[in-house]
C-alpha cells in the first residue's frame, strides 16, 4: 500500500494568509473608507460653483445681488421684501433651494467675509473653523 499524505493547509500556512490579509486591510480599508468623505466636498465645491454661478446671473438681471436676509431661496423664488429685484427671471435661477452634502442649507452672506459674497458649507461638523473634512468649504476657495 502507498504512503499516501493528506492534502490541506499547514497552520503555519494560514497564520501567514491571515497576516497578509490582515496587512493588506489595514493598508486599503482607511483609503475606501475616507471615499465617501471626499466625495462630499466635490459635491460642495461644485454646488458652490452652480449657486456663484446663478447668483452672477442674478446680479446680472437685477443689478445687484440678493440681500443676506432674501438669501439663496431668492435664486429659486421672488423675494417680496427687502429691496426687490426689477427684473427677476421667471422660473428662477436654480431648479431648488441647494442643500449641502451633509443635508444643510448653504451659508449666504451679503456682503461676504472673504469676498463681495459668500457661499460657504460648514462640512461634515457643521461648526464653524476645523480641519480635514470638518473644514469650512466655501466660494472664496474656487
Amino acid at each position: 500500500m502507498k504512503n499516501l499524505k493528506q492534502a490541506g493547509f499547514t497552520l503555519i500556512e494560514i497564520l501567514v494568509v491571515v497576516s497578509i490579509l490582515a496587512i493588506l486591510g489595514a493598508l486599503i480599508v482607511p483609503k475606501i473608507m475616507d471615499r465617501p468623505n471626499e466625495a462630499r466636498v466635490v459635491a460642495a465645491k461644485h454646488d458652490i460653483g452652480a449657486v456663484l454661478a446663478a447668483l452672477k446671473l442674478y446680479k446680472l438681471d437685477n443689478g445687484r445681488y440678493p440681500t443676506t436676509e432674501q438669501g439663496l431661496r431668492a435664486l429659486v423664488e421672488k423675494p417680496s421684501s427687502g429691496q426687490l429685484p426689477a427684473n427677476w427671471k421667471t422660473g428662477g435661477y436654480l431648479e431648488k433651494m441647494p442643500k449641502d452634502p451633509w443635508g444643510r442649507e448653504y451659508i449666504y452672506l451679503n456682503p461676504g467675509i472673504k469676498g463681495e459674497i459668500d457661499v460657504m458649507s460648514y462640512g461634515a461638523d457643521a461648526q464653524q473653523g476645523g480641519e480635514g473634512f470638518d473644514a469650512d468649504l466655501g466660494s472664496w476657495m474656487l
